[in-house]
C-alpha cells in the first residue's frame, strides 16, 4: 500500500487561517484515519472496500468515522489568548469544554484525563485503547477521543465523540494485539439521548468561543 495517502482535510490551508476556528466536520460514508506517524502496513488492505482511507497530521492510532458521528476541531492561532506553548494545557482544556456540556446529558460520572498518555503500548494501533490528555470519560468508559497537530502558526485540537462504537476497526488490522478488544469499550453517542447533535454544537461553541465558525463535509 502506498505510503502517500489523501489527508483528512486540508492542512495547509488551515494553517494559514489568521482567525480562531471551530470546525464541524463529518463523513459521507465510513472513513479509516490513519495517525500522522502510522505506516498504512498496519492495515489490510484487502478489507478496504467500501471505506474511505485518509491520513489526519498529529498523534494516535487508527479511528474509523462514520456520518453520525460528532467530529469537532478547534483551530487556535498562536496569536489568540487560548492558545498555550503547553501540548497538555491546550488538551486538558478542549476536554473540558467537552465534558462541561456532556454533563447536561447524562447523570454518569464525567472526567477529563490530565495525565499522561496511559495503556499498552502495542494497543495505541487504536485511538480509543488508551488515555490520553484532554480525553473524557464516562464512569471509566472513553467517551472524547482527542488529539492534536501543532505547527508554528497555531494548534489543531481534533476531537469526536462516536455514534456507535466502532470496535469493528480491529477487522482493518493486519494483526490484533492480544486483549485489544477487551479495552475497546467505550461510551457513544447514542446512549446519551441527546437528541439534536446541533444543540450541543452550540452550547460547546459558547463555552469555547468566541470562534468563526465552519462546516466540512468530507467524501
Amino acid at each position: 500500500m502506498s505510503e502517500a495517502l489523501e489527508e483528512l482535510i486540508d492542512y495547509d490551508t488551515l494553517r494559514r487561517e489568521i482567525e480562531a476556528t471551530m470546525i464541524v466536520a463529518h463523513v459521507t460514508g465510513p472513513t479509516l484515519v490513519l495517525g500522522g506517524n502510522q505506516s498504512p502496513s498496519v492495515v489490510d488492505a484487502s478489507k478496504l472496500e467500501g471505506t474511505s482511507f485518509r491520513r489526519r497530521r498529529g498523534g494516535g492510532g487508527l479511528v474509523l468515522l462514520r456520518p453520525d458521528d460528532l467530529w469537532i476541531d478547534w483551530w487556535i492561532p498562536q496569536n489568540d489568548l487560548r492558545w498555550s506553548a503547553d501540548v497538555h494545557v491546550s488538551s486538558i482544556r478542549a476536554g473540558k469544554w467537552w465534558a462541561s456540556e456532556l454533563r447536561h446529558y447524562t447523570s454518569e460520572s464525567i472526567s477529563v484525563h490530565e495525565g499522561s498518555l496511559e495503556g499498552d503500548p502495542s494497543f495505541r494501533v487504536v485511538c480509543f485503547a488508551g488515555r490520553g490528555p484532554g480525553e473524557v470519560f464516562l464512569g471509566d468508559r472513553k467517551t472524547i477521543g482527542l488529539t492534536q497537530w501543532r505547527v508554528r502558526e497555531g494548534v489543531l485540537l481534533s476531537t469526536v465523540l462516536h455514534a456507535q462504537p466502532t470496535s469493528d476497526v480491529l477487522e482493518y488490522l493486519v494483526s490484533v494485539p492480544e486483549g485489544l478488544s477487551e479495552v475497546l469499550n467505550y461510551q457513544g453517542l447514542a446512549p446519551l439521548q441527546m437528541g439534536q447533535t446541533e444543540q450541543l454544537v452550540g452550547q460547546l461553541r459558547s463555552t469555547s468561543g468566541p470562534w468563526q465558525f465552519r462546516s466540512l463535509l468530507i467524501a
